[in-house]
């Protein structure tokens, strides 16, 4: 008989294309995976999956029942959430996916206060997923600084996150203040990788003739190297202000700001400890407001 739980495996492969980042998102091992994917295939007696040097491919039968699966898989999730919704103890797991700064710096406070209220909610920090892998049940709590949009999903803005130009005081004593007008030519400067953001394209019209040194995969390291004297930088406000090592410079408009955005599935945002958790992170962001988005006003040359 067809064991329906290995269908899961099959799933996972074919999205992700390797054992490893199956086995990542299924919380086992490659081995489990690997072993899970032989019983299935053996059970139908025909290959869903072929391997090659780059990975796995998914096969014309397994395309045949590809569609299939994600329906019995669409299925599952929504008898989990209906169960789910009639959870009512304050109690239990709560996956929350969020980027490292967002996490470590805005959601960790609230986690202590959570605790403090509700010591047998269990937090999950997950990093940072797109609107559809949380519509699949992948995390009950996504914070992010990018809206997205899904029909299953209840979104909405909790606040905003200022940005400037930065550069560490001993930079900018060995480079000159920076010519923003024009395009900070001369300077050395530190950006994200793969960046499309309101802030990335203000820095590109600031800075576009600055030299692109380090492409950082993450806010703290992009502050980091801009705090060791690595270039210039545009960073959140509420912490590169609080640096003592960097200077934020004089620019002739503010850069945009970033709107922090929380997501939630539509079936689950009334188990009452998603619940608790939700209205304990808006309020803290709420809290912050001043903080995370400081009025602009001119910054002091260096």
């Amino acid at each position: 008989m067809l064991d329906w739980d290995n269908l899961r495996f099959f799933l996972a492969v074919a999205r992700h294309g390797t054992l490893a980042s199956a086995a990542k998102e299924l919380h086992v091992t490659q081995s489990t995976v690997s072993r899970r994917l032989t019983a299935l295939q053996d059970d139908m007696g025909v290959r869903l999956l072929q391997r090659t040097s780059d990975g796995y491919v998914v096969t014309l039968a397994g395309e045949r029942i590809r569609e299939h699966v994600e329906l019995v898989e669409e299925h599952a999730l929504a008898v989990e959430r209906v169960v789910a919704g009639q959870d009512s103890r304050l109690e239990g797991v709560v996956r929350v996916a969020s980027a490292q700064l967002l996490t470590n710096h805005l959601l960790a406070p609230s986690f202590a206060a959570l605790h403090a209220l509700h010591s047998s909610i269990l937090i999950q920090a997950l990093p940072e997923l797109d609107g559809e892998l949380l519509a699949k049940n992948f995390a009950d709590i996504v914070v992010r600084m990018r809206r997205f949009d899904h029909a299953d999903l209840i979104v909405r803005n909790i606040g905003s996150i200022g940005f400037g130009l930065y550069g560490s005081l001993a930079y900018l004593s060995r480079h000159g203040t920076p010519d923003v007008a024009n395009g900070c030519v001369g300077h050395n400067l530190i950006s994200l990788l793969d960046d499309q953001s309101a802030q990335s394209k203000w820095m590109t019209e600031n800075a576009g003739r600055a030299r692109v040194v380090l492409m950082a995969d993450s806010y703290e390291t992009q502050r980091w190297s801009a705090s060791c004297g690595g270039g210039l930088a545009v960073l959140p406000r509420f912490r590169a202000d609080q640096d003592p090592s960097l200077q934020r410079i004089v620019t002739p408009a503010p850069a945009p700001a970033a709107e922090v955005w929380l997501g939630v599935h539509r079936e689950n945002r009334a188990v009452p400890r998603v619940r608790a958790v939700l209205d304990l992170v808006a309020e803290t962001v709420r809290s912050r407001a001043a903080l995370l988005n400081p009025r602009h006003e001119e910054a002091v040359a260096s």
